[in-house]
């Protein structure tokens, strides 16, 4: 694993350094030039990789991009099993562009059988910097860890002003709104967050409200920004 290598090791010579840093340096190219395939808007979609077909998040992120792709958009995941495999299944299905941006593991995380772009990084943080590139929007479905650091990850680059705002949907209300309590009874009454954060969330259990939420978002932003709309012009 060479991100544990990079970060246990405490006096690398300084040919190690070189080394890394040219590699991470070409992963950032490698995604960026697999960016750049995606012709249309995107969604970038979380969850845990853990459930299988049947299970709620399963079915309920399946439908959700496909929803997306017969709307012309295409769907990011992080390539692999679960909610990623489910949302790259239902893309395909609705004629989309299927995107998985996977990651290697101790224990390999194999890419799922659904993608028309597919890249596999080394290192999360270039990985995780092509979910928020591709993106008009995240969807997140239940998950644990992962989904969590990529929730919070796009809050803060939202929050802090490092990336554009672009809508972020919570799905299914009673998983997330233990957290969402947290937020407001916690953080915010000692001036952690403030209302404005906690405005920055969706969250809903319905697939069209989903969907149509990130799709009203990326329209107002094409009316405000020319650039944005030459791009939707163009798909």
């Amino acid at each position: 694993m060479e991100d544990r290598r990079l970060l246990d090791t405490a006096h690398e010579h300084e040919a190690e350094i070189r080394k890394h840093t040219a590699r991470i340096a070409e992963e950032f190219r490698e995604g960026f030039d697999a960016v750049d395939e995606i012709d249309r808007p995107a969604v970038s979609i979380f969850g845990s990789a853990r459930v299988r077909e049947g299970a709620p998040a399963y079915d309920q992120a399946r439908a959700t991009a496909k929803r997306f792709a017969e709307a012309g958009w295409a769907v990011v995941t992080g390539g692999g099993p679960g909610v990623m495999e489910a949302a790259n299944r239902g893309c395909k299905e609705g004629g989309g562009i299927s995107v998985g941006f996977n990651i290697e593991l101790p224990h390999e995380q194999a890419a799922n059988p659904y993608l028309d772009i597919s890249l596999t990084f080394s290192h999360f943080y270039a990985r995780k910097t092509m979910f928020v590139k591709a993106a008009e929007g995240f969807v997140v479905f239940p998950g644990g860890f992962g989904t969590a650091d990529e929730l919070f990850e796009s809050l803060t680059l939202i929050q802090t002003g490092k990336i554009r705002h672009f809508p972020v949907v919570l799905f299914e209300r009673g998983f997330w709104e233990p957290m969402l309590a947290w937020v407001r009874e916690q953080a915010l009454p000692l001036g952690m967050v403030s209302p404005d954060d906690l405005a920055l969330l969706t969250v809903t259990d319905d697939i069209d409200e989903a969907v149509q939420h990130v799709l009203d978002c990326y329209e107002r932003r094409c009316a405000d920004d020319p650039h944005t709309a030459r791009k939707a012009d163009a798909q």
